[in-house]
């Protein structure tokens, strides 16, 4: 009997650790999983293309989309001899270099359909591209020369740049669907110099269909 209850409690001591091993609770393994950052977004652009014979369209700039040159009827001019034509573009009727003390200024004639924002919208597209803050509304009256010729409405601006000695001379002129620009830029003197020239070449400005 003593042999029997060595060998028993043997036994007993050898299976206690397995019996407490089975009792614990399961170790629960904890994980750390970091924190998805979200997605960035890309930054916000700074405004379209800076291209001086394209025009702001209504509420804002455009964004890099293609503006269509206005179609159907067509007007016609006579330029003075002296200054030079060059090459057209899409976005361009007709261009000229236009010589003078000192240097020569650009003269471009565009058109596009419908008023492009406006009389207001189209002026101060030009006095941003002379260095000149935008007009108000109530200053509308008194930004441009206005005159009739050859069944066309002209409202003519003269802008001197705050920037440099640059000068813009420009008009307006609706015709049909669409709006008819014309812009002289360049050399302050240059400008100057010719701006009798400028206004008297809008006077020969006519629609084709009048010739």
């Amino acid at each position: 009997m003593g042999l029997r209850r060595q060998v028993l409690a043997a036994l007993a001591l050898a299976a206690a650790p397995l019996l407490l091993s089975g009792c614990r609770e399961e170790k629960v393994t904890e994980y750390t999983v970091p924190k998805e950052k979200d997605p960035e977004l890309p930054a916000a652009g700074t405004g379209g293309p800076a291209g001086g014979d394209q025009p702001s369209a209504p509420g804002g700039a455009m964004a890099g989309a293609a503006v269509p040159t206005a179609s159907g009827a067509s007007l016609t001019w006579t330029a003075p001899p002296s200054w030079e034509p060059g090459p057209g573009s899409p976005m361009r009727k007709a261009s000229f270099a236009v010589p003078g003390a000192g240097g020569s200024a650009d003269l471009s004639v565009t058109a596009f359909p419908g008023d492009v924002g406006g009389e207001l919208a189209n002026i101060n597209r030009w006095r941003g591209q002379v260095g000149l803050p935008p007009l108000p509304e109530e200053g509308l009256p008194g930004a441009a020369e206005r005159f009739q010729a050859n069944g066309l409405s002209f409202a003519v601006v003269d802008l001197a740049s705050s920037q440099g000695p640059k000068r813009l001379l420009g008009a307006i002129v609706p015709f049909g669907d669409g709006t008819w620009f014309f812009k002289l830029i360049g050399p302050d003197p240059v400008v100057s110099s010719q701006k009798q020239a400028f206004l008297d070449f809008l006077k020969t400005v006519k629609p084709a269909s009048a010739q």
